[in-house]
């Protein structure tokens, strides 16, 4: 009696051994998104990143995903997406998006983020930004109708809709192909954000 006992544990245990040999590996560095969420363009990898010009993290990050967006592979559309959870957040946003709409993002976005966090300049209010516009060769009169404008409105009311939507409670984050969300706690740092966003694309660019 005990020898069977004895061989049905030992059949139980090399069962057990075999199902971990065939299992998939622990997804490390990020977390499903459930559900999947639609992207842009489904013929593209999708990479959005969530951000606020007053977060430090944020800003020590922007260096690597620089340099990160130098080599994008052509299958990849890497979106910019302000969060905008409080009062504050939101000022940033509609900032970023009056940029957008001005088609002066690239001439901007830098610097903002640079008077932000090396300066310490207060850009929330019309005026305060309106001068921060004009000063990068932006006109007064086209500022003020951008920023006041319906497209500029519309978007920032759907920013906090979009992070609840992607489950998101922190910046930086990044969401790849509306299925996967990354952010240096979960990757370990900012740098191992880089090799997760890398990893999932080669991922989903194998599944397409």
């Amino acid at each position: 009696m005990l020898k069977k006992i004895t061989q049905t544990s030992l059949l139980i245990l090399l069962f057990s051994f075999s199902a971990l040999l065939r299992a998939e590996p622990v997804a490390v560095g990020y977390e499903t998104i459930s559900p999947a969420q639609p992207t842009h363009d489904p013929a593209k990898i999708e990479v959005i990143e969530f951000f606020w010009y007053g977060c430090p993290h944020c800003y020590d990050f922007e260096p690597l995903l620089n340099k990160w967006k130098q080599s994008l592979p052509k299958n990849v559309e890497f979106i910019r997406q302000p969060a905008a959870f409080n009062d504050t957040w939101t000022k940033h946003a509609k900032a970023y998006y009056t940029a957008d709409a001005l088609g002066v993002v690239d001439k901007i976005h830098a610097d903002f983020f640079d008077a932000v966090q090396k300066k310490g300049e207060e850009l929330e209010t019309e005026d305060q930004l309106a001068k921060f516009f004009v000063a990068h060769g932006v006109k007064e009169a086209d500022f003020h109708e951008a920023y006041n404008s319906f497209p500029v409105d519309a978007k920032v009311r759907q920013s906090a809709a979009m992070a609840a939507r992607y489950g998101i409670t922190g910046v930086p984050a990044i969401i790849i192909n509306g299925k996967y969300r990354t952010n240096g706690k979960l990757a370990g740092s900012h740098e191992k954000m880089i090799e997760v966003m890398n990893q999932l694309i080669q991922q989903e660019s194998t599944k397409k």
